[in-house]
């Protein structure tokens, strides 16, 4: 299932998208069907045109982040733990005892931010591996960046067996259930926060979103129409978002 479901996850990226478009074009103007293969190619250059514009991407991306909007530390209240979401951090690379940052720094930051707050007195650090990559844990890896933040090792907590967002809610709420925990603040990137604050509220969880790594820009006019990598890889990870919510992963 794990696998199918990265499959999955390509397959319906505007990349993976059109690029299974473009095979079938190719496969409609191998069997004649000339008029089916100008379609489906046209269709197939049109969809990755559309979602690497900064316009398109910026939008889509913003009916995502629009729903929690950036928040001060100062503004969040007292809860009985602080749980951080893996994404992005990976292991240290050969060489280095520090984990590669990447898009999860910022949650991480944020984490350690609110302890030293006083916001809760035990923080949660919620991340698997992929077995085909590394058996070192996003939480693991998370565990040195927040500790070189001061973030003592005795008051993390450390859930390391998830793969996607629904076992990190129900693998974090069974080990937070043992000491009688219920009440948290969840950081994560605001992209994410969707998912995430559905999938913990499902396993019963009181969540206090502290949403994290804002991404969309008040860019100039004309630069939002220009393609860009970063804009398709933008609109990937929406519809991923998106997708995660409707089949509750």
């Amino acid at each position: 299932m794990y696998i199918l479901s990265k499959f999955a996850i390509a397959l319906i990226s505007p990349l993976g998208a059109s690029l299974f478009l473009g095979a079938v074009a190719v496969l409609f103007a191998l069997c004649k069907w000339r008029r089916f293969s100008l379609l489906l190619g046209f269709l197939a250059l049109g969809w990755l045109w559309v979602w690497s514009l900064p316009v398109a991407s910026d939008r889509l991306r913003a009916t995502l982040e629009g729903q929690f909007p950036p928040v001060t530390v100062s503004a969040l209240p007292e809860v009985d733990a602080i749980v951080v979401l893996g994404g992005g951090v990976t292991p240290p690379s050969m060489g280095s005892d520090m984990p590669n940052l990447e898009g999860g720094a910022d949650r991480v930051w944020f984490g350690a931010r609110l302890f030293h707050a006083g916001k809760a007195p035990l923080v949660v650090l919620s991340g698997g591996s992929d077995p085909e990559y590394s058996v070192f844990s996003e939480a693991e890896s998370m565990a040195l960046f927040i500790g070189a933040m001061g973030v003592e090792r005795d008051v993390l907590l450390l859930e390391s067996a998830s793969r996607n967002t629904s076992q990190n809610a129900a693998f974090t709420a069974g080990l937070l259930a043992e000491g009688g925990v219920n009440r948290i603040l969840l950081v994560t990137s605001a992209l994410h926060m969707p998912r995430a604050v559905a999938r913990f509220e499902e396993v019963g969880m009181t969540v206090i979103p502290a949403s994290t790594d804002h991404e969309v820009l008040h860019r100039p006019g004309w630069q939002r129409w220009l393609p860009d990598t970063g804009a398709l890889d933008g609109s990937a990870r929406a519809m991923k978002e998106w997708v995660g919510l409707w089949v509750g992963r």
